[in-house]
């Protein structure tokens, strides 16, 4: 607002010229004091002071005001004008873009009209010393339209405040903005990976305008994509497409606060540089006697192809570029046989944009070993192959590492065990061998090569990487282990061992002095184990348990000094020998043993004069109840017998024999004293 004569600035003024200036219609532009014709710039309003009610007659006074908003009180409003009785009017033609509806606000005093192209929208045209106010939606179509007001202060306080605004929900607005115009844009190849188009455009003229958004297609299809957007005071923006040799329209589309877009600007072609290198071709390499042959997929884009080669022996030495070609493939014949060459190949397309493949490393070779695998079992590694062609083989070689990859030059070959050979139903000579050596849970990588007749190597085999099931820790020495004599043996007993893959324990009666000797074996889940039958004698016994797991791993069977290696006890059995022993006089002796179905045996052996001389022979039994002998034959046996079986012997004790020899006259003589051991019922 330019005011002619200074007046007071109320807070109902100040929000005019907030709610003015969101509208967008402050100017910079000075009012206009002298007589001297007066242009206004748009949006900023054409002022004119009357000093008569009905506005004819030169005006006395033409200035810019860039808002309606006043509040003269009783004053005059400028300079020669009288404080009633007087007339302004403004008038401002200006672009409203698109149209669409809008809000007129009128308030103030005395009278007051606002009039759209000559059409009068609103109409206080009274004489009050009162406020009055008025709104009125309208709608107004697109391009350039004029607003004027006329205001007249009849008596009384002055004070006049009009605005336009739009209506920006999204219910009442349903106008798309204008297209921008003026759009340019230009490429700007920047670097490879910095090239960019910049876009400029010039501005809209819609009241509402929220901002602008930028899409891209790529020429030949019909599919935009939104690629930038721009707020509605900035006029530039930049995207980047790819840099692939395409070309690419570009248009601008503005949009307003009702959420409305408006239709694509005029479209703006660019065509980018190809930066961009082909996809990475997939190398491989087969080697044969005569040269390391390449063969590599074709990416798209690409056009030509350079093949370099690195000697392994000089990895410090940089790629030599052996050949360009077209094809997909390439025979080095120039590779010296034997030695180890590094490949990679290069795609280039038609901007020779390049791109490496991954290396791959050939040696010029015979044919190596044909369909080799590896298989574990629980013995060991089983490889099995595919006998070359050509029948000039006359070896193979199988090289065992715990590092990839397998070093052959290092390394020596494994002894390959019980080869096989074999012809499958195709015709083909089928080869199998075992390595037995390779330790439990260990991983291991294999390699095979073989031998020609001209005595040349091949290169390996495709690498096997295996690992046998299992380890070669055995499980650890069992705890509490107990012997309790018995009658008839030992009890041993003992906690069960914690190892997960816990197969038997094996029993081992132990002898500083010599071999021990094995006695049994007891399955996983079992504790406990019986020595006998065992004579109860007195002596003294030492017994040794061992764990043994699936994969046979134990610790070994003492045969020197014990160590904390196994577990062992000592124990002394039971004395139940008789405690009264007749002198052996007898002219036979007796050999006891334990016969089937927990009977007591012996084995008597006399000479021959017994059988003309002795009228037959007893058998004594000791009973340790009433400490005697009590004689178990009901009937001397003849004096030619060689053995006998107790039927009544008690079951699970030792038990003591002896014999008398019966002479002609009744008397008797006495054999050593045996003892035979009668296992428990159920054992």
């Amino acid at each position: 607002m330019n005011p002619a004569r200074r007046t007071t600035v109320t807070a109902t003024t100040a929000t005019a010229l907030v709610l003015a200036t969101t509208g967008a219609l402050l100017s910079t532009t000075a009012p206009t004091a002298s007589a001297a014709p007066v242009t206004c710039a748009s949006p900023v309003y054409t002022r004119q002071f009357f000093a008569n009610t009905n506005f004819s007659g030169t005006p006395r006074k033409t200035d810019c005001d860039a808002a309606i908003a006043e509040n003269w009180g009783a004053n005059a409003p400028a300079t020669g004008l009288p404080r009633d009785n007087f007339g302004v009017r403004w008038s401002v033609t200006r672009d409203f873009g698109s149209g669409g509806p809008f809000a007129l606000t009128a308030s103030g005093t005395d009278g007051i009209r606002v009039y759209l192209d000559n059409s009068r929208e609103i109409n206080l045209w009274s004489d009050t010393t009162g406020s009055h106010s008025r709104t009125v939606n309208v709608t107004i179509p697109r391009g350039k339209h004029t607003l004027r007001v006329d205001y007249v202060n009849r008596t009384g306080a002055a004070k006049v405040k009009v605005g336009y605004s739009p209506r920006i929900s999204a219910s009442a607005d349903k106008v798309k903005p204008l297209a921008p115009t003026n759009v340019v844009g230009i490429y700007v190849p920047d670097g490879r990976d910095n090239s960019y188009t910049d876009l400029a455009w010039s501005a809209n003229k819609e009241m509402d305008l929220a901002g602008y958004r930028v899409y891209r297609r790529l020429q030949g299809t019909g599919t935009w994509t939104k690629v930038a957007t721009a707020p509605a005071t900035k006029l530039t923006a930049w995207d980047q497409p790819p840099p692939t040799g395409q070309s690419y329209f570009y248009e601008i589309r503005a949009y307003d606060k009702a959420g409305n877009e408006s239709a694509g600007s005029v479209d703006q072609g660019i065509t980018t540089y190809d930066w961009i290198a082909p996809a990475p071709a997939v190398l491989t390499a087969t080697a044969v006697e005569a040269s390391n042959n390449l063969t590599w997929t074709a990416p798209a884009d690409a056009v030509r192809y350079r093949v370099y080669r690195k000697a392994e022996s000089e990895p410090d030495t940089s790629y030599t570029r052996i050949a360009e070609t077209t094809a997909r493939n390439y025979a080095d014949t120039e590779a010296e046989y034997g030695a180890a060459y590094d490949y990679e190949v290069d795609a280039l397309d038609a901007a020779r944009n390049a791109r490496s493949s991954n290396v791959v490393r050939s040696t010029r070779s015979i044919l190596p070993p044909q369909d080799v695998t590896a298989t574990v079992t629980d013995d060991g590694v089983v490889f099995t192959w595919t006998e070359a062609p050509g029948g000039d083989t006359t070896a193979y070689n199988v090289y065992r590492s715990t590092t990839s990859p397998v070093d052959t030059t290092d390394e020596e070959p494994i002894t390959c065990s019980a080869r096989k050979t074999r012809t499958d139903a195709a015709g083909d000579k089928i080869r199998t061998c075992v390595d037995y050596k390779g330790d439990r849970g260990t991983t291991y990588h294999y390699v095979m090569v073989r031998k020609n007749t001209a005595g040349r190597w091949s290169t390996g085999s495709a690498e096997m990487t295996v690992t046998r099931p299992g380890d070669e820790v055995p499980p650890p020495p069992v705890t509490n282990l107990t012997a309790a004599p018995l009658e008839y043996g030992f009890k041993l007993d003992w906690d069960d061992s914690p190892a997960a893959d816990l197969k038997e324990y094996t029993v081992w009666e132990y002898f500083s002095c010599c071999t021990p000797d094995f006695l049994g074996t007891v399955p996983a889940g079992t504790s406990e184990f019986v020595v006998g039958p065992e004579a109860a004698n007195g002596g003294s016994h030492t017994y040794v348990v061992i764990p043994s797991d699936i994969y046979y791993n134990h610790a070994d069977v003492p045969d020197g000094p014990l160590d904390n290696s196994v577990s062992a006890v000592t124990a002394t059995e039971l004395d139940l020998r008789p405690t009264t022993v007749p002198e052996d006089t007898a002219p036979c002796s007796l050999t006891t043993y334990t016969a089937l179905g927990h009977e007591g045996g012996m084995y008597i052996d006399c000479p021959d004069s017994v059988a003309t001389k002795a009228v037959g022979i007893n058998v004594y039994r000791w009973d340790r109840a009433t400490s005697t002998y009590v004689r178990v034959t009901d009937v001397p046996l003849r004096p030619t017998v060689t053995s006998y079986t107790d039927r009544t012997v008690p079951h699970g004790t030792t038990v003591y024999y002896l014999l008398s020899v019966v002479a002609a006259d009744g008397s008797e003589t006495f054999s050593n004293v045996g003892s035979s051991v009668s296992m428990p019922n159920g054992t």
